[in-house]
């Protein structure tokens, strides 16, 4: 495996995780003038771009991540680009705040085709010794996707206000224009995507599939009702029984009470609503899971490695996430540049950034697995303690020059941990697990990182703000605090190293003991 193709592969596929960041980032260079024009909160920004994205993301992610490992990889990709376009693109034409909620579902649905789907494809293209070099370099889209959606936002937006100051063409605003610019052209890629060869399962470990699966819908049918309320009670029924569903049931009455006190403590109803949903269908599809594959759920949820290294690195991305979506904002309020200029340095720094850590990061990890069992974990830590200073400093500086350049560092510091995380999970599971794993892993970081990271930076904002705190203030300390959670994220890192040496060692006693034919 690997060679000239396996490379082609992991470029088309890096291009397609650009245009998923391009569409489920460019909302925030676009957020102060879709808070003006919709009469929006900072809770409610934070919202739009990661609960109503985030929560449906994360519970499709599963039963598709399961289609991912019964079905052809690269056809499920090319869908699911396609119907994320349209539903970007679709944005453009949003009016309120419900509807535009409605277009970042889509996204978040369309969008979770992807990376489980291309995790397990490039885990077959590439062997072990290459794989977190290949993982990060398909992750680098992250970046580059994100930094071209505020850089083309940002040009699209001041070039349209620039144009037509007045009574715009149909009452289409800047932002208006921008959802379709970077929506349509995705409707193109897919076609390229659909070209792909797709690689045999298993073949770059000398696991390779006997035969593919005869009814892969079948098994998305299945999965799909385990994480759709209220599909999930009767599926649990007719597997579990009577006994299941009452546990399910007693589970579902404890989050409506949970989220019930959150709105009266906190407002916001659609985030804590969702929020339930997502972590109900969630614990729904885990409970399932057990009763369904039973050595699948062994293999993920009974390793304590996996459990600590996912929840880790899904703390780290709270803080990513967060300064993903209200950079642009910090120097818009804070410092009072445009929107092209913003877009230009941010989104360039971003870019360049983002492409340049990510994949140093995947480097340094294979080179460091060569020597160290818990390589995956120390490039983890290593990027911890380099974005703290980086962050701080970006916050704290009065210096605009200074601001982007730290930012930058920032861009090149804080993705060093994804190849190592994604290679991690791979490393821990079956080949026929892998993009079932990478969904879980992938849930954790999309509601730890996604769905709490804005909304909570921009819950504190709107707190501070409403007691007296200027706006670019209250952002600023709103993004300081969310600092915080840099220790429990260390935390749970240097504890996953006590587990993942073993467990990634003794893969197949486990999965044998798991019940798995291996």
């Amino acid at each position: 495996m690997g060679g000239a193709y396996a490379n082609y592969v992991v470029g088309v596929l890096s291009i397609v995780y650009v245009f998923n960041f391009i569409d489920r980032n460019i909302i925030s260079i676009l957020a102060q003038d879709i808070k003006a024009d919709l009469g929006l909160t900072d809770s409610q920004l934070g919202f739009l771009y990661g609960t109503a994205f985030a929560v449906f993301y994360a519970v499709f992610g599963i039963p598709l991540g399961r289609l991912a490992d019964v079905w052809v990889r690269k056809n499920l990709i090319a869908i699911g680009l396609a119907f994320w376009s349209l539903m970007t693109a679709l944005s453009g034409l949003a009016r309120s705040f419900a509807a535009l909620g409605a277009y970042r579902i889509g996204v978040g649905v369309g969008e979770s085709s992807a990376t489980p789907a291309a995790f397990s494809m490039l885990g077959d293209w590439f062997p072990p010794r290459l794989r977190a070099t290949a993982l990060a370099l398909y992750s680098s889209g992250v970046y580059v996707g994100a930094g071209l959606g505020i850089l083309l936002g940002g040009w699209v937006v001041d070039g349209w206000n620039e144009l037509y100051p007045q009574n715009p063409p149909l009452g289409l605003a800047g932002w208006h224009i921008a959802f379709f610019v970077v929506g349509l052209p995705g409707l193109l890629m897919a076609f390229w995507v659909w070209s792909l060869r797709e690689p045999l399962r298993g073949m770059s470990e000398g696991l390779p599939e006997a035969a593919p699966h005869p009814h892969p819908f079948r098994e998305f049918a299945a999965e799909l009702t385990a994480v759709l309320p209220p599909l999930t009670v009767f599926s649990l029924a007719r597997r579990g029984g009577a006994s299941a569903a009452a546990i399910n049931l007693a589970m579902a009455a404890g989050l409506v009470v949970v989220s019930a006190g959150l709105i009266e403590l906190l407002g916001d109803p659609e985030q804590w609503v969702a929020l339930a949903i997502g972590v109900y269908s969630a614990a729904s599809w885990i409970q399932g899971l057990r009763l369904r594959d039973r050595a699948a759920f062994e293999m993920i949820f009974r390793s304590r490695a996996m459990l600590l290294l996912c929840t880790g690195y899904a703390s780290f991305a709270f803080v990513t996430y967060g300064f993903s979506f209200w950079a642009p904002s910090f120097f818009e309020l804070v410092h009072g540049k445009s929107k092209s200029e913003i877009g230009t340095m941010l989104g360039l720094g971003a870019a360049l950034g983002g492409l340049i850590g990510v994949n140093l990061g995947g480097w340094l990890s294979d080179r460091m697995k060569q020597h160290l069992r818990n390589a995956r974990l120390w490039v983890g830590c290593i990027a911890l303690a380099l974005t703290l200073p980086a962050g701080l400093g970006l916050l704290l500086t009065q210096n605009l020059a200074l601001a982007y350049v730290l930012f930058f560092v920032f861009s090149v510091v804080s993705p060093l941990w994804l190849g190592s995380a994604a290679s991690a999970v791979n490393e821990l599971v079956m080949p026929r697990m892998r993009a079932l794993a990478s969904a879980f892993y992938l849930l954790l970081v999309t509601f730890i990182g996604l769905a709490l990271g804005p909304y909570t930076m921009g819950s504190i904002s709107d707190t501070l703000h409403t007691a007296g705190a200027g706006e670019g203030e209250a952002l600023r300390s709103a993004m300081l605090a969310s600092f915080a959670i840099f220790l429990p994220a260390a935390a749970l890192l240097a504890l996953a190293t006590r587990y993942l040496p073993s467990e990634e060692a003794n893969r197949l006693a486990r999965a044998r003991s798991a019940g798995e034919s291996v």
